[in-house]
């Protein structure tokens, strides 16, 4: 039987990124595999039984075990005792010699009943595989070659057990694809091409295509682990859903969806309605949230990219401790918003050294930035908060908004900056500095006219030295700069023009060919003006 799961995985994630994470300004770390590839015929995919070292900000494995369904031993198995099922239309059936009393067939459907491991190969064009275990077994499925497709609903559903694991046999390719519509809905029922009511495990380094031609992709309604696998999911509507948790660890991950991408939903729960990004590549295009929480978004290591979204990335409480975040967002590229309002307070226009905004509530909602690079493109707020954030390592750029109701940083309450380096460009209306409370330097440029998209923008010292260079990626007026480079009172020139070599956005330049565009001094913000005003010093 499997053990019983605590319910306090934000506290104890929490506590374990304290312990794990590391600020590495300016680094970007890289995902270390939580999961190995098989290791022989009966040990695929054992999975790494310490912390993910090496990876700034990482959650150690144990932590996460802790908190989720997660279990090395579950990509563990004795290949003798699999359960071979081929399927084909109108006659599958496990092998013979098999211990096969398991798994029933009729007519196209596949159903297995008892925990154990079951070999999946072969096809259904309009079958289904359905799981019916009792609420204490481990059914483990490989899918080694199998395609199934549904006409009338889903063509995979864990009805019951402990926990499915859905096994991608390396080197093969694997599809499930639902039908347009689903007869008999009622509460409960699938509306996933793979649903599951248990907790759900994705491993392997097989490939997996799921199309979701009704609604979601992949649901679970319980908690989600992606372990591992190369999976693609186009989804009517979301693409990859855990109801308590959905945790990426390793694989390669590309979702297009209708509405949110990435995202776990629980709203009832009290710890519960989580992400975590650990590890692994996830790829989004999304026509609402590209990856969204109800309660927190922790991005840890891996690659993350939002390539399309209304959001990009939106929670009560998101983290960032590791790994590298690329956002496009017709909106907000990152949003704390949603969840809880509780201990809400109001800032009359407090906001990044004295915004003229007027009174402004301060929720319950945070944005925090331990480590790691992230890169934010977005049509209206870049960061946003609706209460408040810090920056204390990594690195973050924000290609923010072209009009003046929006900011590239918009924080209802304080922004804290301690550490990293952080820039932001956007438009001058809305701009939001470092509060009071920061313990880190920077410089505000708000120039005269906006500058087009290509433009390098320098700030040297008063011996000339660049300290740091930014390419934009869209028209901008307005820049915020904070990094250790920056000495607090001092006096900095800035330059547009010239040459730069650029990472992200942000890098080294050269003055040569540059214009003198003014001075700043830094630690010195001056307050926005709201819509249509403007702050600071113009050129």
């Amino acid at each position: 039987m499997k053990r019983f799961r605590t319910h306090l995985s934000v506290t104890a994630l929490a506590l374990a990124l304290g312990l794990a994470g590391c600020s590495v300004g300016g680094t970007t770390p890289t995902g270390v595999s939580a999961v190995s590839s098989q290791a022989s015929t009966t040990s695929a995919g054992s999975a790494a039984s310490t912390a993910s070292t090496g990876t700034a900000g990482a959650v150690s494995l144990d932590a996460l075990a802790d908190d989720t369904h997660y279990d090395a031993d579950d990509l563990t198995w004795d290949a003798a005792s699999e359960v071979a099922v081929t399927m084909a239309d109108g006659a599958s059936a496990a092998a013979a010699g098999t211990s096969s009393s398991a798994v029933k067939v009729d007519g196209d459907t596949v159903t297995i009943t008892a925990a154990g491991t079951y070999r999946l190969s072969g096809s259904l064009s309009d079958g289904q595989v359905v799981v019916a275990a009792s609420e204490e077994d481990v059914v483990r499925i490989i899918l080694d070659g199998a395609a199934i497709t549904s006409s009338t609903g889903s063509p995979f559903v864990v009805q019951g057990a402990n926990e499915a694991i859905v096994y991608l046999e390396d080197g093969t390719t694997n599809s499930l694809s639902d039908a347009a519509t689903y007869a008999g809905q009622g509460t409960d029922a699938p509306d996933a091409a793979l649903y599951s009511m248990a907790d759900l495990t994705i491993a392997g380094t097989g490939s997996l295509t799921v199309d979701g031609n009704f609604n979601d992709g992949i649901s679970s309604k319980d908690g989600l682990d992606l372990a591992g696998g190369t999976v693609t999911v186009d989804a009517e509507d979301d693409g990859i859903v855990g109801k308590d948790y959905a945790v990426l660890l390793d694989g390669a991950y590309q979702v297009t969806a209708g509405d949110d991408g990435f995202k776990s939903d629980n709203e009832e729960d009290e710890g519960r309605g989580w992400v975590l990004v650990n590890g692994g590549t996830l790829n989004v295009s999304a026509g609402d949230d590209g990856i969204k929480a109800y309660n927190t978004l922790t991005i840890a290591a891996g690659t993350t990219t939002v390539e399309e979204s209304e959001e990009g990335l939106e929670a009560q409480h998101i983290i960032m401790t590791g790994g590298t975040a690329t956002v496009t967002a017709n909106d907000d590229g990152v949003n704390a918003s949603g969840g809880s309002t509780s201990s809400s307070t109001t800032a009359e226009g407090g906001m990044g050294g004295g915004m003229g905004r007027g009174e402004m509530a301060v929720g319950d909602y945070t944005v925090d930035i331990s480590g790691g690079l992230l890169t934010i493109n977005s049509q209206g707020d870049g960061l946003d908060s609706n209460g408040n954030a810090s920056i204390s390592g990594g690195t973050v750029v924000v290609n923010g908004p072209t009009n003046d109701g929006n900011g590239a940083l918009d924080v209802n309450g304080e922004l804290v900056v301690t550490g990293g380096t952080v820039a932001a460009a956007g438009s001058a209306g809305m701009a939001v500095t470092p509060g009071a409370s920061s313990t880190q330097s920077g410089v505000q440029v708000t120039l005269d006219s906006s500058i087009p998209a290509g433009t390098v923008v320098q700030i040297a010292d008063s011996s000339g030295t660049v300290v740091a260079a930014f390419v934009t990626t869209k028209a901008a007026a307005s820049l915020v700069f904070s990094s250790a480079a920056i000495s607090d009172g001092a006096e900095y020139t800035v330059y547009t023009g010239g040459t730069a070599t650029v990472s992200a956005g942000i890098g080294e330049g050269s003055l040569d060919g540059a214009s003198e565009q003014g001075t700043v001094t830094a630690g010195e913000y001056s307050a926005a003006q709201g819509p249509g005003g403007g702050g600071g010093p113009r050129w």
